[in-house]
């Protein structure tokens, strides 16, 4: 892997690029998605759903250079999202630039790698946002079991045949409330709407290409190992790493569509219910391109099983293609760790902090 380091007067990121030829090979992969704006236009209308007042309420801890505040909102008329922001303690400076971040499968907003990003980041002056996934933390009474509530919601919304209420608890519904959390934050005094960032970690990240693809109100995004087809995965049989990651939903549904064993045929049919369009138009290939001209750094692993890294090539390959296509190829950065799994490092978390750094704080 070759690599390149770039400079700038805040700190050095060292990104390792994909090769021309890699690329390439890549986009010979590429299936012919949708254009840009009807891929958007479809995920939003997919997600539509009645807007509610949000009833904010928060308390907040004031420490020597940081105010923790501690609350929800709610997101839809029965989901009361919680809601944690380290602030920053500036005299002089009422209003900040912010980054959501969001917690992998079975996390919660107060894991501790987080919490230390926030921390370094508000002494910066930069606003640290965390939120409880769906079905994670405090979203469920006495507390989210890891990911057992997450998976049985996944299975639960695989089962119905309810179409009054499209509920998408695998992924979609918290891209849905990351929306609405930009609606809440740029009605914030204390927020500067223009210098919003968004990340996050595996599940997490995969939100986050969901949401801020679609969200130009994001200014600048962290991809953390979650870069993927999930096309590529099904056609190559390499589906077991994402599908493992609500491996009981996927024991439940099998037996219910009368096999033996957890398969791609079985997988696909799961994934085209509670994901619609996830190995089309929906799909990471397709929906990274709507990020360009915007800054995006993709954090990924060459052995990671959840993001199989020639799928991943391809959603790079993409991605390269949209930036290029706009001039803004220096925008775009692409750090692959080798020999590495399923695992967001300190190298990872220094780059992202560098990263929001660089495009948040000019």
């Amino acid at each position: 892997m070759l690599c390149i380091s770039l400079k700038n007067k805040i700190c050095t990121v060292w990104v390792c690029f994909i090769l021309f030829a890699q690329v390439s090979a890549a986009l010979a992969q590429t299936p012919q998605y949708p254009p840009a704006e009807k891929v958007a236009r479809d995920f939003k209308a997919l997600l539509n759903r009645p807007i509610v007042d949000f009833k904010p309420e928060f308390t907040n801890i004031r420490m020597d250079s940081i105010q923790v505040d501690k609350g929800s909102i709610y997101t839809e008329e029965t989901e009361r999202m919680p809601i944690l922001i380290y602030k920053p303690v500036i005299k002089g400076q009422t209003k900040f630039p912010v980054v959501i971040f969001l917690h992998g499968t079975g996390g919660n907003k107060d894991g501790g790698d987080t919490k230390a990003m926030f921390t370094k980041l508000a002494k910066l002056g930069i606003m640290g946002v965390a939120i409880d996934a769906r079905y994670h933390g405090q979203r469920i009474p006495g507390g989210a079991h890891g990911s057992k509530e997450y998976t049985e919601a996944a299975y639960q919304a695989f089962k119905t045949n309810d179409n009054t209420h499209h509920a998408y608890p695998f992924l979609y519904d918290t891209s849905y409330d990351l929306w609405r959390l930009v609606d809440y934050l740029i009605t914030r005094p204390d927020v500067k709407a223009d210098r919003i960032g968004m990340g996050g970690i595996s599940m997490g990240g995969i939100e986050t290409w969901m949401a801020a693809s679609v969200d130009t109100r994001v200014h600048a995004t962290v991809l953390g190992i979650a870069v993927q087809s999930f096309k590529w995965s099904l056609d190559n049989n390499k589906w077991q790493g994402r599908a493992g990651t609500i491996n009981d939903a996927h024991k439940k549904a099998t037996r219910d569509l009368g096999d033996s064993t957890v398969n791609q045929a079985n997988v696909k049919a799961v994934w085209d219910k509670i994901l619609p369009g996830i190995t089309d138009e929906f799909d990471c290939p397709s929906m990274i391109r709507l990020f360009a001209p915007r800054p995006l750094l993709i954090l990924s692993k060459d052995k990671d099983p959840n993001n199989p890294y020639p799928g991943a090539q391809i959603g790079f390959a993409t991605a390269t293609e949209a930036y290029k296509a706009q001039n803004a190829a220096d925008k775009l950065d692409i750090v692959v760790q080798p020999n590495l799994g399923h695992v967001f490092n300190a190298k990872d978390m220094e780059m992202t902090c560098q990263f929001f750094c660089k495009y948040l704080l000019n």
